[in-house]
């Protein structure tokens, strides 16, 4: 096993990552349009969200006796009457917080293989876990097409899920490159052998074994799709 660090080729392709950050900047400005909307626009939100009525405002009405205004207009004439809330600009933020999550996860998702130490970083932190000692599964499964390599119905791993002896909170290690159907050979090869690194082979970690099977298939025959 090389000591050296391997970037693992996961993440989004240049042009998705283009297109993402778009998205969330788009979507973050929406929110935060909203947001800014009761501040700086009280007397819009005023004319949109109060009673329709011929007059724009009691000054334009004021020759007419108070009697001859419709009740809509003399609500609205009423300086004691509550405006639209400015919380109502809070609705706003969740749209803020998930273009900003969506930028930082494409820009940031990263991960390494160290020996059999794999480093994977995500929109907001970064875990390390050893793949040696980790419980190892299956994190998403997929099935083949009756087209692609192997048994029509088949099974394909696209990434694999690794948590840290008792815990209870894995990470997941994509098997997917930038832009590829799956990781470059190499780094499947890398993977399977930082798993079975000092893990005995009894079967006490079947589950961590038929995983490394799986990539030693797919490193021996890349998805071409």
């Amino acid at each position: 096993m090389t000591n050296q660090e391997l970037r693992l080729s996961v993440g989004a392709s240049p042009g998705q990552r283009v297109a993402a950050v778009v998205a969330g900047v788009l979507l973050a400005a929406v929110g935060a349009a909203f947001v800014a909307l009761p501040l700086f626009a009280d007397g819009l939100l005023r004319r949109l969200t109060g009673p329709g009525d011929a007059f724009a405002s009691y000054e334009e009405a004021r020759d007419l006796p108070p009697g001859l205004l419709p009740s809509g207009l003399r609500d609205s004439a009423d300086p004691n009457q509550p405006g639209p809330s400015p919380f109502i600009g809070l609705c706003g933020l969740p749209f803020v917080l998930l273009g900003l999550y969506l930028v930082l996860r494409v820009l940031r998702t990263a991960a390494w293989l160290d020996g059999s130490r794999v480093r994977v970083r995500g929109a907001l932190r970064t875990r390390t876990v050893d793949l040696a000692t980790a419980r190892v599964e299956s994190g998403a499964v997929s099935y083949r097409e009756a087209d692609d390599d192997g048994p029509a119905g088949g099974p394909q791993v696209r990434a694999i899920l690794v948590t840290d002896p008792g815990s209870t909170r894995g990470v997941t290690i994509p098997l997917r490159g930038m832009g590829l159907p799956s990781l470059p050979p190499s780094e499947l090869r890398a993977l399977a052998e930082a798993i079975t690194t000092a893990r005995p082979g009894d079967g006490r970690d079947g589950d961590a074994h038929a995983v490394v099977d799986h990539l030693h298939r797919m490193a021996e025959r890349p998805s071409t799709d």
